[in-house]
């Protein structure tokens, strides 16, 4: 009797990829049967100090063998450590510990509004994002972004949430009213294309924010924790928000999210209006404690600025030599984006064949996600793929 073709057991969303990792370290993934790939990927910008980092291992073993989990009923050191470093080092006040990006930016979303329904504005709801945005995959942060692709089979109706142009800030006073909440933005757009937003437009939402009464929140989800070269975008244009979502890199690999806030902005947050199972569980915040030691010690963002100007330096030189092959470089620090001329899919998949890892994004992008501890022969040896690839792209018969 012949059995069945094995199947996964896993639901279809992700599709069916074949390629699998046994392990993992520093920049490199290693298949089952040994081979090595340069990944550019870290899991979409999680891993930002790579794989298998040795203080974050330590970091996660001795909180292992001490406490896993005691829920938010009792006081947590390591979250309370975490939330003061995170304080002491951006404009917040305050901190809620999630698990992921998603329910960081569902928090905010939820603080937006019950902060105007403790001041007696209980009609200010609505929250409006910018195009080509971003903000998660729970259903407020699908309505936020609106991208057709995710949406669809999801949402129906009005849930409250408005989308207006990227860079437009004439657009953006015409579609706040006396319903609007708040004001949800990418520092630096990710799937949107890699797109830094502008400075100046930061700071005249910010005085449009304060003009009108409402709140500004920035998602630093994917931008946050070093990837700029700052710990969070926001801090290189001057203009503080008043929510901040990060999650991704503040674990290093373990889930993670926060939501940070002013005062203002949380101090309608009293005990049982928000709360998670395991948000900032003491496994999570270990680590976390452990990623700043990294990030923040001295001269680390310094030597990352450098292996990001040698990486924009090499990627200027391809674009000019390969035009037809790709246009433009974006980003910042080690969140880069390469706009491509032929499919993005197709030269995500030749970089592959050729043992480097990237993520596309939209606008027909590739995004390089290294490790910010990436050393300068990783960064050749990515730069010598990626031109290698642009130059036998005519023979590849597409």
């Amino acid at each position: 009797m012949t059995s069945a073709p094995i199947t996964s057991a896993l639901m279809s969303n992700y599709g069916n990829p074949e390629l699998e990792f046994d392990h993992g370290k520093g920049c490199y993934l290693f298949t089952p049967t040994g081979e090595r790939y340069l990944d550019f990927t870290m899991g979409i910008a999680v891993n930002c100090l790579g794989h298998c980092h040795p203080h974050l291992i330590a970091a996660l073993q001795e909180q292992s063998q001490k406490i896993w989990h005691s829920s938010n009923l009792f006081r947590i050191p390591q979250a309370e450590r975490l939330a003061r470093r995170l304080v002491e080092l951006t404009f917040a006040d305050r901190v809620f510990f999630s698990n992921s990006g998603t329910e960081a930016v569902e928090a905010g979303f939820k603080i937006m509004r019950r902060y105007h329904y403790s001041r007696g504005e209980a009609q200010r709801v609505r929250i409006i994002a910018l195009s080509q945005s971003f903000h998660g995959r729970t259903l407020a942060p699908l309505a936020a972004s609106a991208n057709p692709l995710h949406v669809e089979g999801f949402l129906t109706g009005d849930p409250g949430f408005d989308q207006v142009p990227w860079n437009d800030i004439a657009a953006l006073r015409a579609a706040i009213t006396d319903t609007t909440a708040g004001v949800i933005l990418e520092p630096i757009q990710g799937e949107g294309g890699i797109r830094v937003t502008p400075f100046d437009y930061l700071r005249q939402v910010r005085e449009l924010c304060d003009e009108k009464g409402i709140l500004l929140m920035f998602d630093e989800v994917q931008s946050g924790v070093g990837r700029s070269g700052y710990l969070y975008a926001y801090q290189a244009s001057g203009v503080a928000p008043d929510l901040l979502a990060s999650a991704k890199g503040l674990g290093g690999g373990f889930p993670i999210g926060a939501c940070i806030a002013s005062e203002r902005a949380a101090a309608p947050m009293v005990a049982g209006t928000h709360g998670s199972t395991f948000g900032g569980n003491p496994l999570a915040t270990a680590v976390g404690n452990a990623v700043l030691d990294v990030i923040m010690a001295p001269g680390f963002l310094d030597e990352m600025m450098q292996r990001s100007a040698q990486l924009c330096a090499g990627l200027a030189d391809i674009i000019a030599d390969y035009p037809h092959i790709v246009s433009q470089q974006t980003g910042m620090g080690l969140m880069l984006g390469i706009k491509c001329i032929v499919s993005n899919t197709d030269l995500a998949t030749a970089l592959k064949e050729a043992r480097l890892l990237v993520v596309k994004a939209g606008g027909n992008s590739l995004r390089l996600l290294p490790p910010l501890n990436v050393t300068a022969a990783e960064v050749d040896q990515a730069l010598a793929i990626i031109r290698a690839t642009c130059a036998n792209w005519p023979t590849r018969g597409d």
